[in-house]
């Protein structure tokens, strides 16, 4: 039987509108990013990634904040424009990493080199899931969706940045499967144990990754597919989506997953309850 160890690593915490988490169906994207709103109260949610001990080798699922973020630890603003290539963008997400808590510093703490990581599964390309990319240019391999490559180069001008995965080399990937609420799936090692699944939405390559052993037990990381629990087990949707509709049919493919019998765990980038560590199934 194939045994998988699952690493819960958080990499600081990000702020941003109650809206853009948990905005639900009728929010607008200008209130889910704070520009329609004066002394809005924003929310800190923590950013977490997570490592896998695979039968194949190690994969990291996203990378968290880079520490340009935070170069002394603390909040810095001037930093995170700098980070961020964009006030704007800083204006809708803001973050902290203390010192230490970076992806690839708390590797090294657990005697792991970047180029240790065979797989570096990036969900999606938004900033607090991708800022750190360069942390991991000697990863043996980063993969990114080409749907989500070619959307991020389209919405370059406030979104996303060329400057956090610049000079690296991606591993762009087609579908290959038709697991999912589309039908469109990567499957990585060609025997469904990892599947990076299309969940359309809050971006339109957006991948949850599932992970299943021989017994058919699997973990389901949906990244921003849902910012909770919570919004699965209420159906709330996020305030920024490309794609509404296929928003909720991609959370409700979440919420079907999740309710499982052979689901161990169901986790998000931000869940607020989700505490550090490990487990196997």
């Amino acid at each position: 039987m194939s045994t998988y160890k699952v690493h819960i690593i958080n990499t600081g915490k990000v702020r941003i509108e109650p809206e853009l988490a948990f905005g639900g169906d009728h929010c607008s994207t200008a209130k889910a990013s704070g520009f329609s709103l004066n002394n809005s109260p924003k929310i800190w949610l923590p950013v977490n990634v997570y490592l896998v001990e695979t039968p194949q080798g190690l994969a990291l699922l996203d990378t968290g904040w880079d520490r340009s973020m935070s170069p002394q630890g603390v909040f810095d603003k001037q930093a995170q424009i700098d980070s961020l290539g964009s006030a704007m963008l800083y204006h809708v997400n803001q973050g902290v990493v203390p010192l230490g808590q970076t992806a690839s510093e708390q590797l090294a703490e657990m005697g792991i080199k970047t180029s240790d990581i065979d797989y570096v599964i990036i969900s999606h390309l938004d900033c607090d899931h991708a800022n750190g990319l360069k942390q991991f240019k000697d990863a043996k391999h980063v993969l990114v969706a080409r749907t989500e490559y070619e959307y991020a180069k389209k919405h370059h001008w406030v979104r996303f940045k060329k400057k956090w995965w610049d000079g690296m080399d991606l591993d762009l990937y087609d579908w290959n499967d038709n697991q999912g609420p589309f039908q469109r799936s990567y499957d990585l090692f060609g025997d469904q144990s990892v599947e990076l699944i299309n969940i359309p939405g809050h971006t339109d390559g957006l991948v949850a990754t599932k992970i299943t052993n021989a017994d058919g037990k699997f973990f389901l990381y949906f990244a921003d597919g849902g910012y909770g629990d919570e919004s699965w087990q209420q159906m709330i949707t996020s305030g920024i989506s490309t794609d509404k509709a296929a928003q909720k049919k991609s959370l409700a493919w979440i919420r079907e997953q999740s309710l499982q019998p052979n689901c161990v765990k169901s986790l998000s980038c931000h869940g607020k309850n989700i505490k550090p560590g490990t487990f196997e199934f």
